[in-house]
């Protein structure tokens, strides 16, 4: 089966999250990706813990899919065997800091003389442009940078460090797709390619929506708890009497009939979203107080056929065995080797034409090396030479 992007081929230069995610997923869906990876340093995912089977679990998942090459893009020979790849694999995703892949010579001026067609994705922390454009960089650093943090958490403990790279995949990987798409698209009407400069602090500082849209219009400035969706309603979530929690996010009129019957406090039910905080506090401990009353099974008992917009929080071993997301079937098998596969979060964009049975884990470094080089044209002996003077292993 071919997917919806089996017309796609992309040379991947990306390592660690934001890159090789965006990759994954245009794998997942049919393009073809080459990872080029260094041969003397390593993306750290292959050595992050845990692991299966000796290898990175993280590795494994990001990189599913994928064919890999390991190129010395120092040595000129190497250079040279990237330019002759972008003449089929007209799609470049990279995610060094802007000016590295001109100093190797295999920047976007470079590689467009080579191919006038070609994408050229750069994913950075800050872009191409500004005073931050060479400066390091984390998720924590693109969320404080951006504003982000500044309402995200309570006042008492301040913002929070989030259990998911939100800058990284939100930022980077999802925006970065939109933008390759956006360019394909395009591309098939012009001809022409163009580079693509997703910053990661540029897309988080993106995501503030509906706060961004209150300050810039009308001066708003958010803080921590202070809204009606960041804790400053009861739109929250609630310890239960045995230490678990439930999220409450009823804000709608008919839903807060229902969950304040099931609470035993229908009398509760127009106190709703208020623009006053003394009130929307006092409403907050009014429901707490109920909500400590019952242990958490007994909760998702009475909820469970209650459209109230209630729902537990869940740990992921719960979340993996939770019938919405068994059907939704966000788990899959992929093969690991001949006799064994391992289980992976599954491609989450559902197509009714379905998208191809997963391939294999993440490929060993240069996995791939012999077989790119000798659909390139290189004979046994070439390949020999070639990795006998080190630009490629």
């Amino acid at each position: 089966m071919n997917g919806p992007l089996s017309s796609l081929k992309i040379l991947d230069f990306s390592t660690l999250l934001p890159g090789p995610f965006a990759s994954l997923l245009l794998a997942d869906m049919g393009a073809e990706v080459l990872r080029v990876e260094s041969p003397s340093r390593q993306d750290l995912v292959r050595v992050l813990p845990p692991h299966d089977a000796g290898v990175s679990a993280s590795h494994a998942y990001l990189n599913r899919n994928k064919r890999c090459i390991a190129l010395d893009l120092k040595r000129a020979e190497a250079v040279a065997l990237v330019k002759q790849l972008v003449g089929e694999y007209d799609i470049v995703l990279e995610q060094f800091r802007p000016g590295v892949m001109d100093k190797l010579g295999v920047g976007y001026e470079a590689l467009k003389a080579v191919n006038p067609r070609l994408i050229y994705v750069s994913i950075t922390g800050y872009g191409q442009t500004g005073p931050y454009r060479d400066r390091a960089g984390h998720d924590i650093n693109y969320l404080a940078l951006a504003g982000l943090a500044s309402y995200t958490g309570r006042r008492e403990s301040g913002p929070l460090p989030l259990g998911v790279q939100l800058a990284d995949i939100a930022g980077g990987s999802l925006h970065g797709v939109m933008g390759l798409l956006a360019a394909v698209i395009q591309r098939q009407v012009s001809g022409q390619g163009q580079q693509v400069d997703v910053s990661m602090t540029d897309c988080a500082f993106s995501l503030h929506g509906m706060a961004g849209a209150g300050y810039l219009a009308a001066g708003v400035e958010p803080g921590m708890e202070s809204q009606a969706l960041n804790g400053g309603s009861f739109y929250d979530y609630y310890r239960t009497r045995d230490g678990r929690w439930l999220s409450v996010g009823s804000l709608e009129p008919q839903f807060m009939q229902q969950f304040c019957a099931v609470i035993g406090r229908p009398e509760l039910a127009g106190r709703g979203l208020s623009a006053d905080p003394a009130q929307q506090s006092a409403l907050k401990r009014e429901i707490e107080i109920e909500i400590e009353k019952r242990d958490f099974a007994e909760w998702n008992r009475l909820f469970a056929s209650v459209d109230a917009c209630v729902e537990p929080m869940l740990s992921l071993a719960e979340a993996l065995e939770h019938p919405q997301l068994k059907a939704r079937q966000l788990v899959t098998e992929v093969p690991r080797d001949e006799a064994a596969a391992q289980r992976q979060l599954a491609c989450p964009i559902k197509f009714s034409a379905g998208l191809p049975a997963p391939r294999h884990i993440g490929a060993a470094l240069g996995a791939h090396t012999e077989q790119v080089l000798a659909e390139l044209g290189y004979s046994p002996e070439q390949i020999a030479e070639l990795r006998a003077s080190k630009v490629v292993a």
